[in-house]
């Protein structure tokens, strides 16, 4: 029974230190682990929690004092400790209390078999070492390790908080880089409660990207939620109900009263993607922007996410800006005239970046930007100087004031992608007859409504089919991605097919369950399975099917970026073949004129175009009216077809030259001068290459039932079938299949990549530590010298700090292993003989028998023991403490100079900084040690002298 004052231990998070019970209602509890100001809600039924409860014999303290314990009382249901002339309360302890029985069960000759014991110190060496690095979080996330988004990812992740805009070309990878922020942060227990703002369109692709790729299991929130919840008897917010939100717009602006919730929550990080969308003036505000802008003003950290070029709109990336820091961006006109400046100052940085010589007029405004700077200025002297150019382009780059709130990297400069090559497969006219036409006209205009209408489609005589087959045919040994806009077409599609292909189909649509769409596209991914996969519009969303190079087009959609999303499953950093983007269509038909646009207009199928949705907007009408009327054979309609063609490649090539006078390359190259710039990739570069992690992780889940059998080269089934405990996630459905290997894990996207931050395993590890199972075992070594025993002795170093700190950085829960011998000697070189570990399971002890001679032996071993191990905390703390100062003092020095230079760097920041090292500085040194584990080793004739 939970009673508010009662003290209680987490066994899953045992670093939070002692909690104590606020309140209970019903069947839920709450409670506070004060020190590390972590509010936790547990349901009473179900929670990892274990009772506090000291015994006689051992030490407390709170108030002020310490004493060991002679008596327990119980009073109210509240416990009360005697000792020494002094009472305390257990509401009156400290949260720091050292709760171990692990000795008891030695003593007491309840031991576990050796393995258990080996499993729980490497799992406590193994989470320790994953916990320093700055790749947890993302270690298991499903992601190529590609530079620039390591980069951008890494740069932001380390902000405090982020508020950044992303601002990559289309297919860069701007959600990638998104996610990995927000699972770092979540990680780093910088953030917990998370909002993703989003169209309607885009809701399910981020939620299988955040759940495939970085397992976030995020919440879809729309009105019938909202009602469910209220229903439910709760008056709570329904906001208040989960921590990680997905939301789309046009739900919210529908909807005023839950709009008005979604303020009254308190959030730590805002996502908002096509923020392009936000319509903003200076006179005006849109309520979607107005939304946002209430949101960003209360929540700490701020992602927005956009792909529009800064040339065709700076206004519009100004109001992006002004959301991230409506303080430093408050005057549009200042923002216009800085915008001009750098990038006048854009193009003498590729010149220093060449080592070009600069022109007088050049060379004079380089003068007015270092203007007191000495050493720069003499710097000027010779731009063509490595050392000179060097140090004036990092200047530049230090001065750039967007650079620090804004990332932009482009296609041309990253990169790693193939070619495009559009093929046309296009099926004569004379083969249609009148009412093939019209059946292709009402396919069209199906294509181009949102939501797509049902319409009833028999393929059986289209003659697109036999090119299609043929096309197969064309190809035997290659396997084609075929994408089109409905479920409805998928269906059809694969009727017309069945009897005209030997070809392996599968299918790809809504109307499947997760699990079988994983199923088919594993059945698409795998050598000898399907040749086709057939998709839905759905297939184009998030999704990597980057073995395959051959796309093709049954339809294509209005959209420019939607076409882009359909090429962008193929077209990858990594692909390593060229694109073959099949377009098959009918003659002189609907498509036809949409493919002609695509291909004539603004170069979609040969180039990502950053412009499409703004020719969309300008053309779109006129296109979709001219391709009705084509298709009906007005033969007026081709002479309009052609100006509308010319019109739109006009205004392509206009906008492209805009895009690239207007390039700001100086805020390219701003995320190379960050510290964190090489973090994440150093961090996945160790953590990827560890095949021993790999040999434990098995080891892990076979110690639950869980039997691992190898199905193919990095591939394992996992089958639960004599699992142990209902409490590890993942085998709900039965068998799991998972990789090791990351490239596998990219191939093929319904394989969860085993690491040690993955829900799976960090949940398997959270359960081997929480309970006592290995935490007290006896051994033989042959390999001891006659008549020797040992104590090992692990303890646990925890620092309890806030979580927002991620003060595990410097200091994570780590094992301390002491070994004493029983002259009370310590032997820090001591490790069990292999053999004597290996036989442990063959040997037979009854411990109980030589319950006397431990219980003499082990509480002045263990004493000695704690002693040895406070010492080598006390220098894993000031390793820790020295660690944590370098660190932060280059980090503030660093902000400290640029504050100098560039006006982006708030005082805040710099005072957000200050406290952090304050606090962390403040809290290393106040980690505690707590014992987990003992291990009794003899040799084989001291139980005989016993």
């Amino acid at each position: 029974m939970y009673i508010p004052g009662q003290r209680w231990i987490s066994t899953a998070e045992p670093e939070l230190g002692l909690g104590t019970v606020l309140r209970v209602e019903g069947r839920g509890v709450q409670v506070l682990f004060a020190k590390s100001g972590v509010l936790r809600p547990y349901a009473t039924d179900s929670a990892p929690l274990v009772r506090a409860e000291f015994r006689a014999g051992q030490r407390v303290s709170g108030k002020g004092i310490a004493f060991l314990v002679e008596r327990i009382e119980e009073r109210e249901g509240l416990l009360v400790y005697r000792g020494e002339g002094r009472e305390l309360h257990e509401g009156q302890l400290d949260d720091e209390q050292s709760v171990s029985q692990a000795d008891d069960r030695l003593i007491g000759g309840r031991t576990d078999p050796v393995q258990h014991f080996e499993l729980r110190l490497e799992s406590l060496k193994r989470r320790a070492e994953a916990r320093r690095s700055a790749s947890w979080g993302l270690a298991s996330a499903r992601i190529g390790l590609v530079p620039h988004q390591l980069r951008v990812a890494g740069i932001a992740a380390a902000r405090r908080p982020p508020r950044v805009l992303l601002a990559d070309e289309v297919g860069l990878g701007k959600t990638i880089e998104a996610g990995m922020v927000i699972a770092r942060q979540i990680a780093a227990g910088r953030a917990s409660r998370v909002l993703v703002l989003l169209p309607d369109t885009l809701v399910y692709q981020w939620f299988v990207e955040l759940l495939r790729r970085f397992n976030l299991n995020f919440a879809i929130y729309d009105e019938e939620r909202c009602e469910a919840l209220e229903q439910s008897g709760s008056d709570a917010n329904p906001f208040d109900d989960e921590q990680l939100v997905i939301a789309d717009f046009g739900f919210l602006e529908h909807n005023p009263k839950r709009a008005q919730q979604l303020l009254d929550t308190s959030w730590d990080l805002l996502v908002v993607d096509e923020a392009h969308h936000l319509a903003w003036t200076a006179e005006n505000a849109s309520p979607r922007y107005t939304l946002v802008e209430q949101l960003a003003a209360a929540t700490p950290g701020v992602i927005l996410l956009t792909a529009t070029p800064e040339q065709l709109g700076r206004s519009g990336h100004f109001a992006r800006l002004r959301l991230l820091d409506p303080q430093r961006y408050h005057d549009l006109d200042a923002y216009l005239a800085e915008s001009e400046q750098f990038q006048a100052l854009s193009h003498i940085a590729d010149k220093l970046l060449e080592r070009t010589p600069l022109a007088a007029s050049e060379l004079e405004q380089l003068r007015k930007a270092f203007e007191g700077d000495a050493m720069l200025q003499a710097g000027l002297a010779d731009t063509t100087k490595p050392e000179h150019s060097r140090d004036l382009l990092a200047a530049l780059i230090d001065r750039h004031g967007t650079g620090r709130s804004m990332f932009r990297n482009r296609r041309a400069n990253i990169g790693g992608f193939p070619k495009r090559l559009p093929v046309w497969e296009l099926v004569e006219a004379e083969r249609l007859d009148e009412i093939a036409r019209q059946a292709l006209l009402a396919e069209f205009h199906a294509d181009v409504q949102q939501p797509v209408p049902v319409l009833e489609l028999d393929y059986s005589s289209d003659p697109r089919i036999d090119t299609l087959v043929a096309l197969l045919d064309r190809y035997p040994q290659d396997k084609f991605l075929l994408i089109c806009r409905s479920q409805a077409k998928v269906l059809a599609l694969e009727e017309a097919l069945r009897t005209r292909t030997g070809a392996g189909i599968a299918r790809f649509h809504e109307g499947l369950g997760i699990v079988q769409r994983d199923r088919n596209a594993a059945y698409f991914a795998q050598p000898a399975g399907a040749r086709l996969l057939i998709c839905s519009e759905i297939g184009s969303e998030g999704r990597n099917f980057q073995f395959a190079h051959r796309l093709v087009l049954w339809d294509l959609p209005l959209d420019p970026d939607l076409l882009e999303q359909r090429i962008g499953r193929l077209d990858r950093i990594g692909q390593k073949h060229d694109i073959s983007i099949h377009i098959i269509a009918a003659e002189d038909s609907a498509q036809h004129v949409l493919a002609r646009w695509y291909d004539e207009g603004i170069d979609a199928f040969r180039t990502s175009p950053a412009d499409g949705r703004e020719l969309l907007r300008r053309f779109g009408e006129t296109l979709a009216e001219l391709a009705e009327e084509h298709a009906r054979g007005d033969d007026q309609r081709d002479q309009e077809l052609d100006v509308l063609l010319a019109e739109t490649q006009a205004a392509h090539e206009q906008m492209a030259e805009l895009i690239r006078a207007g390039r700001d390359h100086l805020l390219e190259l701003a995320a190379s001068r960050d510290l964190h710039a090489d973090e994440l990739a150093q961090a996945f570069r160790r953590e990827d290459d560890d095949p021993a992690r790999d040999v434990f992780l098995q080891r892990l889940l076979e110690s639950f039932g869980i039997h691992a059998e190898e199905l193919s080269s990095h591939v394992l089934l996992l089958d639960p079938q004599y699992l142990s405990t209902d409490a590890l996630p993942g085998f709900a459905e039965g068998p799991v299949s998972v990789t090791f290997a990351r490239d596998v894990a990219l191939a093929r996207e319904e394989l969860p990549l085993l690491r040690l931050d993955h829900p799976m395993v960090a949940s398997a590890i959270d359960l081997v530590l929480s309970n006592e199972r290995g935490n007290a075992t006896f051994m033989v070594d042959d390999a001891l010298p006659p008549r020797s025993a040992l104590l090992q002795a692990v303890y646990v170093l925890e620092c309890i700090a806030e979580r927002g700190l991620d003060a595990e950085r410097f200091l994570p829960t780590q094992p301390i292993v002491t070994a004493i011998d029983t002259k009370l000697t310590e032997r820090p070189s001591f490790q069990p003989s292999d053999g004597a570990v290996r036989k442990a399971a063959d040997r037979t002890i009854e411990v109980p028998r030589y319950r006397k001679f431990l219980t003499k032996l082990v509480p002045p071993m263990l004493e000695k023991a704690e002693a040895a191990a406070s010492l080598r905390a006390q220098s894993s703390m000031a390793n820790a403490v020295t660690e944590a100062r370098e660190t932060l003092d280059a980090e503030l020095a660093r902000l400290r100079a640029l504050r100098a230079v560039n006006p982006s760097i708030s005082e805040a920041e710099i005072e957000r900084l200050e406290d952090e090292r304050s606090a962390l500085l403040a809290a290393l040194p106040q980690a505690r040690l707590r014992l987990d584990a003992v291990r009794f080793v003899v040799s084989p004739d001291f139980l005989a002298l016993r």
